[in-house]
Parts: C-alpha cells; structure tokens; sequence
C-alpha cells in the first residue's frame, strides 16, 4: 500500500520511499520511513520518532513501539529508549490515537424528552458514559448523538454542555446548534439552570435544609477522586432531607455549580455518602450496586426562544425500589 506523503527530514535523517521488508498495515494506516542521518546518531527511537511524526505525543508513539508497531532495519523494535546508529532504517506504522477513533458515530436508543431544531432534553440511563475517556472511548452519549442528527459532527463535544457520572441517571440538555450551544453553557456559569437531584445516603441528615458551600478540587492522593480542599474550586449544594429511618436519609439536592462528583463529594464530606458510592466510602445498601444519585429536575429558559422549559423524571426501576423500601 503507498505511503501518504511524509514529513520533512529531520534530525538528520533522510525519507525513504514506501518500498521495503514490512509487512501490510491495516487499511488507512499511514507508514512513515525514514533513515538515520550523521546528526541522529546515538538519539533515541522515540525522540527520533517524535521528530518525524511531530503530530502524536510522545507517549503515543512510545506506545506504538510497545504495540510492535516500530522497525529498525526491518526488525520490530521493542524499546523506547534504544539508540540508532546513523544508516539505519525506522519504519512506523502510525495507528490513531484512541481518542481519535473515539469520535464516530454509534447507533444507540436516547430516551428523548424533548427536542426541537436547537436542543435535545434526555434521560440518561445509569452505567452510560457521556463523553469519551479512558477506559470508555466507544459506546458513550457522544457516540450516540454523533450517529443521532447530522449537526452533532460540527459541534464541539457533539453539543454536551455538562455531564453526569457514568453511574448517575437522569436528565441532561444538550444542544443541537452552535447558537443553543454557546447560550447554554453561559446559562449554566451564570447558574440560570436549575438542577435537583435524588439521593440516598448514609446517615440522619439534619432536618432543616442547609447548603454546603466549599471548594472541590483533585484529591491529592487518588487521581480518580476529588475532594473538598482550600485551592479547589467554588462549589455550593443546597440539601433538604425528604425522609429518614434506620440511618438512611432520602434528600433532594440542588447544584449552583456542577464541579466532577459534586454531590458526591459534599455529601461524603459531610458524612453522609451515597449508597452504593464506593469510591467515596458508601457501602452498597437496599439492593443498589450503583451510586444513589438521579437527576430528577431541570429547569431552564429555551436559548433562543427564552421560553421558559421544565422536566421531571421519575426515578429509574433499581432506585425507585430502594427508595419505597426507605419510605413506603
């Protein structure tokens, strides 16, 4: 298969041409090949790779390598940080990164509560991803939209303007053209979208309603939590408890911002986290294997018309039931 044009020489290193011992990439796989120069002798494979394939990263590339996908002299080269002798021969087959491949069109059913030519109003289901990431990059909310209407390719993360855990259910806006798009993410930093969630949690929560207001940022100990911490960033919940009995509280919170985990975290901190929310120390309880969270209310002004629209959605099957088992 011919190679696409390469780049420039770098490095010292003179292009080759696409003829040689490698074996067949797959289809729409660039080879990029190359020859070590006086002025790449003695530099390392990914450094030299780095300088011929400038538009990947380093660890990019550095996994290319790992994955086989790198030969010196015809020979599949195993180690990054192997030295080249000038007068070898590099060849790469530049695979996509994973993020790349992770913007496709997905078939898959959106429970729709409202749509007109600018916006889409879902419920999303618990265990749904929104926006690809590691870990996730087929198979998410995105994926979906892409494949949903044909202005999503154009929009910026397919018009996601905020995110709900993977493990969350419950409703989100999203916007189907630039203009409802760039309103509703200045609708959501000025707090004009109101948004109630339902929770349950461990613990009596105090009766009287009561706002939680305190800054979140990355826990320093583990990069997949987040934590209540001075340097964070502005967050404030309201909470009001609904019901409580055996040490567990049904309550409803409501978001003025929308840090990662927010409710999760303000909760927890407060000693009260969710059911089911291991990650921030919530032990699974009234049969639920995923956190108790459900975004139940929202409520904005249309971004072009400005009327005013509202949504409720009632809660899913596992968390309804762990709901009337608390409260009858």
């Amino acid at each position: 298969m011919p190679d696409r044009p390469c780049c420039s020489a770098k490095h010292g290193a003179r292009l080759m041409s696409a003829e040689g011992p490698d074996e067949e990439p797959d289809a729409g796989v660039e080879v990029r090949r190359f020859e070590i120069g006086i002025d790449g002798h003695g530099e390392r494979l990914d450094k030299l790779l780095v300088a011929h394939a400038g538009e990947f990263s380093r660890s990019h590339l550095q996994g290319l390598i790992e994955q086989g996908c790198v030969r010196v002299d015809g020979i599949v080269a195993s180690s990054a940080s192997r030295r080249l002798r000038a007068g070898q021969a590099v060849s790469v087959a530049l695979q996509p990164t994973d993020e790349s491949r992770a913007f496709k069109a997905e078939p898959m059913a959106l429970a729709i509560r409202f749509e007109d030519e600018h916006l889409i109003v879902l419920a999303k289901p618990a265990g749904l991803v929104v926006h690809p990431a590691p870990g996730h990059w087929q198979g998410t909310l995105l994926n979906g939209l892409l494949a949903y209407h044909r202005g999503a390719m154009v929009l910026p993360r397919a018009g996601i303007v905020h995110r709900l855990d993977k493990d969350t259910s419950g409703l989100m806006v999203v916007a189907k053209s630039l203009p409802a798009m760039t309103a509703l993410v200045r609708a959501i930093a000025a707090r004009e979208v109101r948004r109630e969630y339902r929770a349950l949690v461990h613990g009596e929560v105090a009766a009287t309603p009561f706002s939680i207001d305190a800054p979140i940022g990355r826990d320093p100990v583990s990069r997949v939590r987040m934590a209540v911490m001075t340097g964070g960033k502005p967050a404030r919940t309201d909470v009001a408890r609904l019901f409580c009995r055996d040490a567990i509280s049904a309550v409803q919170c409501t978001l003025h911002t929308g840090r990662t985990h927010q409710i999760r975290v303000h909760l927890s901190s407060r000693g009260h986290p969710l059911l089911a929310d291991t990650l921030y120390g919530g032990a699974p309880a009234l049969g639920l294997d995923r956190q108790a969270l459900h975004a139940a209310h929202l409520g904005l002004a249309h971004p072009l018309s400005r009327e005013s629209l509202a949504f409720e959605e009632p809660l899913p099957p596992d968390l309804a039931a762990a709901w009337a088992a608390l409260c009858g």
